[in-house]
């Protein structure tokens, strides 16, 4: 975790569904696709309004608080599962993926030698 976040540290598991970050290009994509009426409705906004906020216009922002109202009011958690994989990834399969293929490669060098004498290679060292 990064160095601002202090005290205590819980184990958090999220089960994801992947692909997010290869469905929506960013988090208001994500917003956008679940009906822009319905989703103003939810947010008591204008239909207009929040198709300019999520949009790439640069006069008005989907800004953090309207997204957290968006999931408190909507209880659609994929923006922060979307963040989630964006960002974090799976540290943990990350890892694992990395320790198993240590392991192979060890398994690969306990062969080596009677790889090598099967060749027809010598391994021992000879004296000049």
């Amino acid at each position: 975790m990064p160095a601002v976040i202090s005290g205590d540290r819980r184990q958090l598991t999220l089960e994801l569904e992947p692909g997010l970050t290869s469905r929506f290009r960013n988090v208001r994509d994500g917003v956008y696709s679940r009906g822009l009426k319905r989703i103003a409705g939810d947010l008591d906004m204008a239909p207009g309004n929040l198709s300019v906020a999520l949009g790439d216009d640069g006069t008005r922002k989907f800004s953090v608080d309207e997204m957290e109202r968006y999931v408190q009011v909507t209880g659609d958690l994929t923006p922060i599962y979307y963040l989630v994989e964006r960002y974090l990834g799976d540290q943990g399969a990350a890892r694992a993926e990395a320790l198993d293929r240590v392991m192979r490669m060890a398994e690969q060098l306990e062969a080596l030698p009677a790889i090598l004498a099967a060749a027809g290679v010598s391994t021992k060292k000879t004296k000049r």
